[in-house]
């Protein structure tokens, strides 16, 4: 399986180019957390299907970095929006992207298994990725373990708040076809990701 680039360097260095086509990627993250600047870092490299369950189409054009052309975003907030991501992801260009912000309102769903199964194929057809925005909310649900269970790479955000920074690291618990990070990744979320070289003082 060729790995497909993220899009952030030190994450690709560290996993050797990359994810394995194919792969299904959970970013699991705070709902008040900068985690949309790694979906936008995703959505940069390769053509992109975007698909929005909980913000409007013209929100996320916008908050899209500037000339990412190769990015289509489309609303899966109708009757069916199962079957709107699995449009998209029937017609992803050869090594192409899905991004689902967020995939909460399709964990509530019926056939939702199913539903992953399906994305998983079409994607995998196309040799591409898809990554499925999982805001934390509480306890997690029955569908959201499934979402864990099946997905082949697992990012967990962590954002802490002291007196004196935002802190955000990024975990890898999870990496089929590849190695999970040992230790946390530090980043700096701010108009754009990069890795904190600052050092951390207990």
């Amino acid at each position: 399986m060729e790995p497909l680039p993220t899009g952030i360097s030190v994450l690709d260095r560290e996993f050797g180019g990359g994810i394995p086509s194919g792969s299904v990627v959970a970013l699991k993250a705070e709902p008040a957390s900068q985690s949309e600047l790694i979906l936008d870092r995703f959505s940069r490299v390769r053509e992109c299907r975007y698909l929005t369950t909980v913000r409007s189409a013209d929100a996320v054009e916008a908050s899209l970095a500037p000339g990412d052309d190769g990015t289509i975003v489309r609303d899966a907030t109708g009757d069916d929006p199962l079957a709107t991501v699995l449009d998209a992801a029937a017609a992803l260009p050869d090594g192409g992207t899905v991004v689902v912000d967020s995939v909460g309102p399709l964990e509530a769903g019926e056939g939702y298994g199913e539903f992953l199964s399906d994305l998983r194929r079409r994607v995998a057809d196309a040799g591409g990725l898809v990554v499925l925005h999982a805001l934390k909310a509480g306890a997690p649900d029955r569908n959201r373990i499934v979402t864990e269970q099946v997905a082949d790479v697992v990012f967990d955000l962590r954002t802490t708040v002291t007196g004196t920074e935002i802190a955000n690291r990024l975990v890898v618990p999870k990496f089929r076809g590849g190695a999970a990070l040992e230790e946390p990744l530090k980043l700096k979320l701010t108009d754009s990701v990069s890795v904190d070289t600052s050092r951390d003082i207990a």
